[in-house]
C-alpha cells in the first residue's frame, strides 16, 4: 500500500436519458463506470516520493529518456551548420545543463508539476534559416561558419523569449486557456502524442535489428513479466526501461565489434552502431557552460521574427503537455494563472538558453510524461532529482556521452511506448463532457483530424534545408507561418477553440463539461488548486488517503 493523495470533486447532477424505444431484444447490462477526475492505478502522486533509492533510480530514468531528444536535435542540426563531433558533443552539454536549470525552475516555481523540460524540435525550422543564410557566405573555416551560426540563434532565442514572458506574466495565456473546455482539451493533449509519430517507428525502422527487439522487450517486460511473481511486480514495472537499454544496448555494441555492420550504407551505420555518434572521443573530460560560451550574439530581425514564431509554438505543446502530466500527478487540472506563471517562466528560460547558447528553445517533455504513466509514479521530488544528473553530465562530458551514444532507435522504441501513452491519456478528458452529443463529436473530431492533418501537409512539403509550403517574398512571414502550421497542438488548439466557442457555446455549456472545467480556472475555484499549484507548498492542507 502506498500513500498518496486522493481527492474527488463532485461532478454536476446529469439530466436523465430519455427513455428507450421498447425492443423485443434483451440487452444485458455490464458494468458502469462514473467520471474520476484521479487515475486509480497511480502508486505516487505529486506529492508522495517512493525511498530515495528508488527516487535517485526513477531520477536517472527520466535522465535517459530525456536524452534522446537532445541528441536527435544536435545530430540533426549540427552537422548542416559546420560542427564537428565534438561541438556537437558541446552543444549537447549545453542542452542538457539547460534541460536540468529550467527543469528545477518549473518544478519550484512555474506549474510545480513533475514535468522535464527539453530541447524542443519546433525550433528547428527557424534554425535551418538560419543556417541556409549562412551557407553560402564566405567563411576561413567550416568552425567559423559554426560559431557565426550560433551567434545568430543566440540572439534570435534572447529576443523571442520576451513573447513568451509578456504572454506569462501579462496573464494573456492564462485568459486564452479559460476558453478551454475538456472537448478542446482532448485534441491538444492526444496530438502531443501523436504529432511526434516520426520520433516512433520510422525512426526505429533505421536499425530493425536493434530497435524491434528493444520495443517488443519493453513490452513484455514491463506489462507480463512483472505478473510472475508479486514480490518483483514493481520492480519490474517501475525500472524494466532501465534493464532493456541495458540489455538491447550490449547487444548492439557485440554486433558492433562483431563487424555486423561494416559492409552497409553510412546511414545504417550512424544509427546502428554504439560508435557511431563519435561522442566519447570528441567530449571534454570537464567543461562548465558559460554564458556567450560561443562568442557576442548576432541579432537579425528576420530571424528573430522566425524564432518568435517557434516560442509561440513551445507555448502550445507544453500547454498540452502540462494537462497530461497533471493526470498522471494525481493534480487537478492547471488553473489560468498557473499556466501564465509557467509559460512566462519558459519565456525567462529561453533568455538563458539564448545567454548559455542552447541551440534551440525549451518545451515541457512530452516522452517525459508519458514515462509517469508508464511507472505510476507522478512525484515531483523524482523529477527535481533527475535536474542533478543532467547538470552533472553535462559537466562531465565524458560521461554524459558514454549515455549518449545509445542508438537513436533504442530511443525510438522507447517513444513508440511513452507517446502513445500521453496521447490515451488525453481521451480521458472526454469524461467529462456529453460523450453522446453530436456537437461535441463534431468539434472534437474535426480538431483533432486537422491537428494531425494540416501540420502533416506542411512536414511533407518541407524541404531539407526548411523551406516550407509558405513561400512569400517575406522570409521571416513564411518561418513563422511554417512554424505554427507545422506543430499538432497549435493547429488542435486553434481550431478547437474557434469550433468550441462559436458552435452552440451558450447553449452547450453543460454538455461542454464547463461546470466541471470552470472551479479550475480560477486561483480561489478549487480549494485543490492552492494545495498543488502555489508557491509555497502548504503540505498540511492535503489529506492522504490510501491506494491498495
Amino acid at each position: 500500500m502506498v500513500e498518496t493523495a486522493n481527492h474527488q470533486h463532485a461532478l454536476p447532477a446529469q439530466s436523465a436519458p430519455p427513455p428507450r424505444p421498447p425492443t423485443s431484444l434483451a440487452v444485458t447490462r455490464g458494468p458502469t463506470w462514473t467520471p474520476a477526475e484521479q487515475l486509480q492505478q497511480l502508486q505516487y502522486c505529486i506529492h508522495s516520493n517512493p525511498s530515495w533509492p528508488q527516487t535517485v533510480l526513477l531520477a536517472f530514468q527520466h535522465y535517459i529518456v530525456m536524452l534522446g531528444t537532445a541528441v536527435l536535435i544536435a545530430s540533426a542540426l549540427v552537422p548542416q551548420m559546420g560542427g564537428d563531433n565534438g561541438d556537437k558533443a558541446r552543444v549537447i552539454q549545453s542542452l542538457l545543463f539547460m534541460s536540468g536549470v529550467n527543469t528545477l525552475l518549473q518544478t519550484l516555481f512555474g506549474t510545480r508539476l513533475p514535468t522535464v523540460m527539453g530541447p524542443s524540435a519546433a525550433f528547428t525550422l527557424p534554425v535551418l534559416s538560419i543556417i541556409n543564410d549562412y551557407s553560402d557566405r564566405t567563411f576561413t573555416s567550416e568552425h567559423e561558419r559554426f560559431l557565426h551560426t550560433m551567434r545568430t540563434i543566440q540572439g534570435s532565442l534572447i529576443v523571442s523569449a520576451f513573447l513568451n514572458i509578456v504572454l506569462g506574466y501579462s496573464q494573456a495565456w492564462g485568459n486564452l486557456t479559460r476558453l478551454f473546455s475538456p472537448i478542446i482539451i482532448v485534441p491538444v493533449v492526444c496530438v502531443v502524442g501523436l504529432g511526434l509519430s516520426m520520433r516512433g517507428f520510422p525512426l526505429l525502422g533505421n536499425c530493425v535489428e536493434i530497435g524491434l527487439p528493444m520495443l517488443i522487450l519493453l513490452v513484455f517486460c514491463q506489462q507480463f513479466l512483472k505478473r510472475i511473481h508479486s514480490k518483483a511486480h514493481f520492480i519490474v514495472e517501475r525500472f524494466a526501461l532501465l534493464f532493456c537499454i541495458a540489455i538491447v544496448w550490449a547487444f548492439a555494441a557485440i554486433l558492433t565489434v562483431a563487424g555486423a555492420y561494416n559492409n552497409v550504407p553510412e546511414r545504417t551505420k550512424l544509427s546502428c552502431r554504439t560508435d557511431g555518434s563519435h561522442l566519447m572521443s570528441s567530449a571534454p573530460w570537464i567543461k562548465f557552460p558559460y554564458p556567450f560560451q560561443w562568442g557576442t550574439p548576432i541579432f537579425r530581425a528576420s530571424h528573430v521574427f522566425g524564432m518568435i514564431g517557434a516560442a509561440l509554438v513551445s507555448s502550445a505543446e507544453s500547454t498540452g503537455t502540462f494537462f497530461a502530466a497533471s493526470r498522471f500527478a494525481g493534480a487537478t487540472a492547471p488553473p489560468a494563472h498557473v499556466l501564465s506563471r509557467s509559460i512566462g517562466l519558459q519565456g525567462i528560460g529561453m533568455l538563458i538558453e539564448g545567454m548559455f547558447g542552447s541551440i534551440v528553445g525549451t518545451t515541457a517533455s512530452v516522452e517525459n510524461v508519458g514515462l509517469l504513466g508508464l511507472t505510476h509514479i507522478g512525484s515531483r521530488r523524482v523529477v527535481q532529482i533527475s535536474t542533478a544528473f543532467m547538470i552533472f553530465f553535462s559537466i562531465f562530458g565524458k560521461f554524459g556521452a558514454f549515455f549518449a551514444s545509445i542508438p537513436l532507435p533504442i530511443f525510438a522504441a522507447i517513444y513508440c511506448v511513452l507517446l502513445g501513452i500521453v496521447a490515451a491519456v488525453g481521451i480521458t478528458f472526454i469524461q467529462f463532457a456529453n460523450n453522446n452529443s453530436m456537437r461535441n463529436i463534431y468539434v472534437l473530431g474535426v480538431s483533432l483530424f486537422l491537428g494531425i492533418s494540416i501540420p502533416q501537409y506542411f512536414v511533407l512539403n518541407t524541404t531539407p534545408n526548411g523551406h516550407g509550403p509558405v513561400g512569400t517574398p517575406g522570409g521571416w512571414f513564411n518561418d513563422i507561418l511554417n512554424t505554427i502550421f507545422s506543430s499538432p497542438p497549435t493547429v488542435a488548439m486553434t481550431v478547437g477553440t474557434l469550433l468550441d466557442n462559436t458552435l452552440e457555446a451558450r447553449e452547450t455549456a453543460v454538455d461542454r463539461g464547463l461546470p466541471w472545467w470552470k472551479p479550475f480556472q480560477h486561483r480561489k475555484g478549487d480549494v485543490r488548486n492552492e494545495e498543488f499549484y502555489n508557491f509555497p507548498l502548504r503540505i498540511n492542507q492535503y489529506i492522504p488517503t490510501r491506494f491498495m
